[in-house]
């Protein structure tokens, strides 16, 4: 059975990366909660960076959409774990500025690391 979800819409800046998962291409007893803990443990602390919760219904428009403009003139990036254990998929989603984060926010963003300097620096 295909994992199926189209992304249609009309914003000028905005995007949602996915990643579409069948969870018997991990690791024997791996878990979608394993996964999402195993980002938000890699991502802690991080000032631009936020994992949510497994499933987070709450950020959800109409209970169904993720919308891309969301994040919007923000040099922030959201990571989510949406499962169905009884179907064994998992999609995970990034979301952010594509004109912000995306490039020109990335790019001052790793030449202030590069150079020593705080990240956030002329975001």
């Amino acid at each position: 059975e295909p994992i199926f979800c189209p992304a249609v819409g009309n914003f000028k800046q905005g995007m949602v990366v996915s990643v579409p998962l069948r969870m018997s291409q991990l690791k024997p007893g791996t878990s979608a909660a394993d996964v999402q803990a195993a980002l938000a443990k890699h991502y802690e602390g991080k000032q631009f960076v936020s994992v949510a919760p497994l499933n987070p219904t709450d950020v959800l428009e109409r209970g169904a959409f993720l919308r891309p403009d969301a994040l919007n003139n923000t040099n922030k990036l959201e990571l989510f774990c949406f499962a169905n254990e009884a179907k064994g998929t998992m999609w995970l989603l990034a979301r952010l500025d594509n004109l912000g984060k995306g490039a020109s926010g990335a790019c001052v963003q790793n030449l202030n690391l590069a150079l020593g300097f705080d990240e956030a620096m002329g975001l």
